[in-house]
């Protein structure tokens, strides 16, 4: 049983749009995983939606704008310090503003409804770069 996760010893995804360095897989634990996003300036993830998990994001570095809604209708600014929680099936994205990198440790709580065709975080990766037309082996670092 491991209970400390080291965050100098992750497992890199570069997105076309910002990197996930994986801390804590979701086949290791029942409920959560664990990873370090970074958002290159003036860039953002696209706007998506997650089924199966609650996220809470601690902003770490950088200012941001969280937007909110399948066509980003809310938009918030977030800055070191902050919490945010993302619910289950809420359509959400960050950008870095500023001309700078934002990063921020992020948790997915999944609870009872996580989805089992995706037992591992890379398992999800690869369907994410198949819905958004990336190719997994240059994400995977």
């Amino acid at each position: 049983m491991n209970y400390i996760y080291k965050t100098d010893k992750t497992t890199r995804y570069n997105f076309p749009t910002h990197i996930n360095d994986l801390v804590m897989d979701r086949s290791e634990a029942s409920f959560s995983e664990v990873f370090v996003v970074i958002v290159e300036p003036e860039k953002a993830p696209p706007i998506h939606k997650h089924d199966d998990t609650e996220q809470i994001f601690h902003m770490l570095e950088g200012v941001g704008t969280l937007r909110i809604g399948q066509n980003g209708e809310e938009s918030y600014k977030v800055t070191p310090g902050d919490v945010v929680r993302i619910p289950v099936s809420t359509w959400h994205s960050i950008k870095a503003d500023n001309g700078e990198p934002l990063k921020y440790l992020a948790i997915d709580c999944f609870g009872n409804s996580r989805n089992e065709d995706e037992p591992t975080w890379e398992s999800h990766v690869k369907v994410v770069c198949k819905l958004q037309n990336w190719d997994f082996d240059a994400v995977k670092q």
